[in-house]
């Protein structure tokens, strides 16, 4: 079968890398793609968000199977645009991808679906906004309603900085058009932790627990990125926890999605923080997590075409996702300055240099002539499978010594809550 990957980022190379393993994928092909991907697809220049186009490459190609990687393309339309041609595609329909591209609509279902969540309150005047932070006096959490590349978040400490936020957001419009509606929410403590789901609308099968790390500096420092490392499986999240995230988290999100006209298909992404009250919703993300499918699916043994064309045809209850045994560790390589203004064209050495079991997923990345060069702010993930999180850690860790380029810059410690735990 033909195979066709919307998006060019790190997400999307792993999806290439894991559906190339498959024995019925004869031929990949990805919009636009990236140097990494380019090794395993035919990539092709089409922007993700350019639906007419991805459409046209389907028909002209006859694509079997479409797989959705980013969230714009999806809060678009574009998985109903190929449906209503005929064509098969993996990711949520419009609505239902609304879950990620409105946090108010998220928090709005969680509400009434009771699902657990921060307290909040919406607002689309910046002068109420500030009245509301006032009151409230202490920490919390301002969030732009709309889409933001993972950084549209902003934790603030003391009212002074929520002030500055809702500046930033409402006023300053730093997010654009997502900042038009802002969220605030109390600020919970914890640990945070990311549990993604397959589902077909009615079944609901769970990965491993995965952790990211938003802010760009060691110790959960700076401001947040779309996402400086992760590993998998998350020890934070036992068993036990899983299941009562599955129970009280995942499936009652797809059955009110479901009630409110929005069936969900696809992958369903639950941003968690593990508060001491229990399991409580920070967001959802209507998609593969960047940087967390990386080591997911590294540590995945199904195949992962299969395991699409279930969902598609409503049986994922006949699916048992297989895991390797083990851990996985990815360590994400940036440009100088990101995740502000950042420099594009540096040169990239040491990717044909690094120890077995290590995989460099690109992101960022182009051709200029025969090398590898930084095109983005987040150019790789440097990811590692070992026998444990100490060993995945070191692995990666290895390989991240041997990749260079002018200006690059990671963080030190991914992995080590789960050492500490």
């Amino acid at each position: 079968m033909k195979v066709l990957i919307v998006g060019g980022g790190g997400r999307e190379h792993a999806l290439a890398w894991k559906i190339s393993q498959s024995p019925r994928a004869k031929k990949i092909f990805c919009a636009p793609g990236n140097a990494g991907i380019a090794q395993l697809a035919e990539c092709v220049d089409i922007k993700d968000k350019n639906i007419p186009a991805i459409i046209d490459l389907v028909r002209r190609e006859k694509i079997d199977l479409t797989v959705v990687g980013p969230e714009v393309p999806l809060v678009a339309g574009l998985v109903d645009a190929l449906e209503k041609e005929g064509y098969p595609v993996f990711g949520p329909r419009q609505r239902a991808a609304e879950i990620e591209g409105s946090k108010v609509l998220a928090k709005e279902i969680m509400h009434k679906y009771a699902i657990p969540t921060a307290r909040y309150a919406v607002f689309d005047s910046a002068h109420q906004a500030k009245d509301y932070i006032k009151q409230l006096g202490g920490p919390c959490v301002i969030k732009a309603d709309g889409l933001a590349a993972g950084k549209g978040v902003i934790v603030a400490g003391d009212e002074q900085t929520a002030l500055a936020a809702v500046n930033d957001i409402m006023e300053s419009k730093i997010f654009g058009a997502a900042g038009q509606r802002v969220v605030v929410e109390e600020c919970l403590r914890g640990e945070e932790v990311s549990m993604l789901a397959f589902t077909d609308g009615e079944h609901v099968v769970p990965m491993l627990a995965a952790q990211d790390h938003k802010q760009v500096y060691d110790n959960d420092t700076g401001p947040n990125t779309g996402g400086m490392g992760a590993y998998a499986p998350a020890p934070v999240l036992s068993p036990e926890l899983r299941q009562q995230v599955l129970e009280k988290v995942m499936i009652p999100a797809v059955r009110g999605m479901a009630a409110e006209d929005r069936p969900y298909r696809g992958v369903l992404y639950a941003g968690l923080m593990m508060t001491e009250q229990g399991p409580q919703v920070l967001e959802f993300n209507a998609r593969f997590g960047d940087p967390e499918t990386q080591p997911l699916l590294m540590m995945l043994e199904s195949d992962l075409v299969d395991v699409m064309e279930a969902l598609l045809a409503g049986e994922l209850y006949k699916v048992d996702l297989r895991w390797y045994d083990g851990a996985c560790v990815c360590v994400v390589l940036a440009s100088g300055g990101y995740p502000g203004s950042y420099g594009k064209g540096e040169v990239i050495t040491g990717l044909d240099n690094l120890p077995e079991n290590v995989v460099a997923f690109h992101a960022g990345t182009a051709f200029k002539g025969s090398q590898v060069v930084t095109a983005g702010g987040r150019v790789l993930g440097i990811t590692a499978r070992a026998e444990g999180i100490p060993e995945a850690i070191e692995l990666a860790y290895q390989g991240v010594s041997r990749v260079k380029f002018s200006g690059m810059h990671y963080r030190k410690d991914i992995g080590k809550k789960a050492i500490n735990k």
